[in-house]
């Protein structure tokens, strides 16, 4: 047994607990309070510091790591159309599996303990479980068109793809299945994908090009596909409504972004016991502006912090992620209030574990849960300060001074 002590415990489905232990054996949480009643085992005294639940990194792109900076200041069509010319004469498969091997180092030694990736190579499942992190792979499928033709062989080169990951499958490392956006996705993929019985990821509301496109055929992305002779016409009143549509939001899946979600996008969400993924500063750097983040929580929606790809963020900081999340919101709402850091921790951990199904085995300190911890360095002085708001807004070095899975030490 292994007694991590430490000047503060988050427990996040608790108050904070001052002066106080996790304690792990076999990987898992054996203990959760005070250091005073704490059970025997070697000890590890972090000082002055601050445990809590592993970060839940809720929508990443691991592959795309070397391609920060490089992109910078594009419409969001434009930026897409670069990617993709990146990805095919910067990129090799090499160059992928290192990019995903980069993206996951920084990621841990932040505090992510938990990746939810969504990748076009099918690099990222290898390289979480090289690194030992716990995570699910979304593998990627495009197919704009819905000629039948195209249609299967899309899905055809889905299967192939998911045939040659089932090997790799780990009781960390799981697959999944994204199909990737309204603008590259016809609506009889959307139905296929949504009948494979794989957990399901998928890029929507995210832009107002994306829901002109969805709603009236129209915009950058609908002038785009009909210069490839793809014809274009309207497909649903919004994104959310074209998933519910198609079958997709039936099948519980995650909904990154989801900017563009109004009232009756909410409530069909929360009906479906879909979840999304929230990510910031990625929506900001890109111009997309600020998800109504308050509305989907006050509709019972589960949702966690994604830091999106390094193409659109160029860092992968989840305690910033939470750190913007929360002034933006601030800003948007005019409240002070707004999304408290305790709440915004919340997202990080138990809230990113629900909206991946994980909860039950991750995202709080509690007995009988997985070992996965990440512990920051407070500052020295300043020892009797809210110990979660100084996490959420106050650290100057966010780097983590101690990861685990399931009790394996990482940091």
């Amino acid at each position: 047994m292994i007694c991590y002590h430490a000047r503060w415990i988050a427990p996040v489905s608790a108050p904070p607990i001052r002066d106080g232990t996790v304690a792990e054996s076999g990987g898992r949480i054996v203990y959760v309070g005070p250091r005073a009643s704490a059970p025997d085992g070697e000890p590890c005294d972090l000082g002055q510091a601050i445990i809590v639940p592993g970060l839940i990194n809720a929508h990443t792109h691991l592959e795309l790591t070397l391609l920060r900076g490089l992109m910078a200041d594009l419409p969001f069509r434009e930026w897409i159309v670069r990617l993709q010319q990146l990805k095919t004469t910067l990129m090799t498969r090499e160059r992928f599996a290192e990019a995903a091997r980069l993206g996951i180092a920084e990621g841990v030694r932040a505090g992510v303990t938990t990746f939810a990736d969504t990748c076009d190579s099918g690099v990222a499942l290898a390289a979480m479980r090289d690194a030992r992190v716990r995570g699910i792979m979304y593998q990627e499928v495009f197919c704009p068109s819905a000629d039948p033709q195209q249609v299967a062989a899309a899905a055809t080169g889905l299967r192939e793809k998911l045939a040659a990951l089932e090997p790799l499958e780990t009781d960390l490392q799981g697959v999944g299945v994204s199909p990737h956006a309204p603008y590259t996705v016809s609506d009889p993929l959307f139905a296929l994908v949504a009948r494979s019985g794989r957990p399901i990821a998928v890029h929507i509301a995210e832009s107002d090009a994306e829901c002109a496109f969805v709603s009236q055929g129209i915009g950058p992305f609908a002038d785009g596909l009909r210069g490839r002779g793809i014809p274009v016409a309207p497909r649903a009143r919004t994104p959310v409504e074209l998933l519910r549509r198609v079958g997709v939001l039936d099948q519980r899946p995650l909904l990154i972004h989801c900017l563009h979600a109004d009232e009756a996008d909410r409530c069909a969400i929360a009906d479906s016991g879909a979840t999304v993924a929230h990510c910031p500063i990625s929506n900001a750097k890109l111009g997309h502006g600020t998800a109504p983040l308050m509305e989907l929580l006050d509709a019972n929606i589960p949702v966690g912090l994604g830091s999106d790809s390094m193409a659109s963020n160029d860092r992968m900081d989840l305690l910033d992620e939470a750190r913007i999340a929360v002034l933006a919101q601030r800003a948007r709402t005019h409240r002070p209030d707004a999304l408290p850091a305790t709440q915004a921790l919340h997202l990080l951990t138990l809230g990113g574990a629900r909206a991946l199904g994980l909860d039950a085995r991750i995202g709080s300190l509690e007995s009988g849960k997985d070992a996965d911890l990440a512990a920051f360095a407070l500052p020295q002085s300043m020892p009797d300060a809210d110990p979660v708001a100084l996490l959420i807004f106050g650290l100057v070095d966010r780097r983590a001074v101690l990861v685990t899975v399931r009790g394996q030490r990482l940091v």
